[in-house]
């Protein structure tokens, strides 16, 4: 025991100090998040609106996240990571508060547009700062490490955030987001001012090409757009699926999606360490990722069992966890040929379209048809992912026989 303990820690060895702070600021961040995975049901059983609402309202919800992502590409290619960080924190801290107070339809709309676009300008920022404070060999293993902050403030969220509904209601959560993002900010200002901060990894480029003539990136693109599309359910229908379907609380639903945030966090850094060689192409594992994530789904539809939700939270979050690292230590090694904000951007961008589409098409999906149609859609949807994938690993090879040329 005591070995394979020691064994575990060594996974963590090697990665800089700022990595740690910077996984550490995720932390906060993301388990203040905890509105998010409960919005739909805020929505729905809090403020009466229509599955139909729900579903354009997160698409305001993923339009911001796609304005944000881009500008916050521009403003760190400009001004730099760090300025980015700090106003998004902060910024966003002050709408999360001001969004509880949004009562109409169209109130919501403007409100989680603008929320969005301030904390998802972090997002590129944070992987360009991430690059810069790692070493080359080291890079995947630093994503892992800023997932699992993610992950864990993702298990801690839902889980404190099902108590604050039963015990305060929906609004304690606002407040706590609010907070807890400010709190990110200050943390930023006092471990990682550039004054500080050592730059292991600084990437300069003289020529840089553009990423939207990189072929084999857009290739890329759209796979992790599908990858985001099939995942993003997670966060919105399937938490109805679990309430209207199989009768569960808030507070059940909180634990089994916090479930998910606390696998991930024990398992995700060996299993990264164990699938991190040069042998294994980083495409075929994000192509096994998606290919778990539509199985995730296929059992929810075999099943009446309630131990199946347990089975389909598993499957998903090593799908999560495969996907996840690798795409974006592909899209990190991509962007050393232009420049890292613009690429970083359209990566982050892949997701936050998948937001647009995904919550809209699966609530219309799930109000028309039902949930069971919604998920064999989902399945189909992710197997052409993988297809995709399997089409970017023949441009890859051609890219590298003519540059051998």
């Amino acid at each position: 025991m005591k070995k394979l303990f020691t064994q575990y820690i060594n996974t963590f060895r090697g990665l800089s100090r700022e990595v740690w702070w910077l996984s550490l600021i995720t932390l906060i961040n993301r388990a203040g998040t905890m509105v998010i995975p409960f919005l739909s049901l805020y929505l729905t059983k809090s403020m009466n609106f229509t599955l139909s609402d729900v579903g354009w309202i997160m698409s305001f919800f993923g339009l911001g996240s796609v304005v944000g992502t881009w500008l916050g590409g521009k403003l760190t290619d400009k001004i730099g990571y760090y300025k980015v960080m700090l106003v998004s924190l902060i910024g966003t801290g002050i709408l999360f508060g001001c969004l509880q107070f949004a009562v109409t339809f169209y109130q919501f709309c403007i409100g989680i547009f603008s929320v969005m676009l301030v904390a998802d300008a972090f997002r590129p920022a944070m992987f360009v700062a991430l690059s810069a404070y790692s070493k080359s060999e080291n890079k995947t293993r630093s994503v892992t490490l800023i997932r699992l902050a993610i992950n864990l403030g993702f298990s801690l969220g839902p889980a404190v955030g099902g108590l604050i509904i039963i015990s305060v209601g929906y609004q304690g959560l606002f407040w706590v987001d609010g907070v807890t993002c400010i709190l990110a900010a200050v943390l930023l200002l006092n471990v990682l001012h550039p004054k500080k901060a050592k730059i292991l990894d600084e990437v300069k480029v003289e020529n840089p090409i553009s990423v939207y003539k990189d072929k084999a990136f857009w290739v890329f693109f759209v796979a992790m757009f599908i990858f985001g599309f099939v995942f993003l359910q997670y966060f919105s229908t399937v938490p109805l699926y679990y309430k209207d379907v199989r009768l569960l609380s808030e507070f059940q639903i909180g634990l089994l999606m916090g479930s998910s945030g606390l696998f991930i966090f024990i398992f995700e850094m060996p299993l990264i360490q164990w699938l991190d060689k040069p042998k294994n192409s980083k495409v075929k594992l994000i192509a096994l990722g998606l290919f778990l994530l539509a199985m995730s789904y296929l059992v929810l539809n075999i099943s009446a069992w309630a131990g199946i939700l347990l089975v389909g939270i598993l499957l998903m979050s090593v799908g999560e966890m495969i996907a996840f690292p690798f795409s974006n230590s592909f899209a990190v090694d991509r962007a050393k040929k232009g420049n890292q904000g613009e690429y970083m951007a359209l990566y982050s961008i892949s997701f936050s379209l998948a937001h647009i589409f995904s919550h809209n098409s699966g609530m219309q999906m799930v109000a028309k048809y039902g949930f069971e149609f919604t998920w064999n859609c989902m399945i189909l949807f992710a197997l052409v992912g993988v297809f995709i994938l399997l089409i970017l690993l023949r441009v890859l090879k051609k890219e590298q026989i003519n540059q051998s040329k």
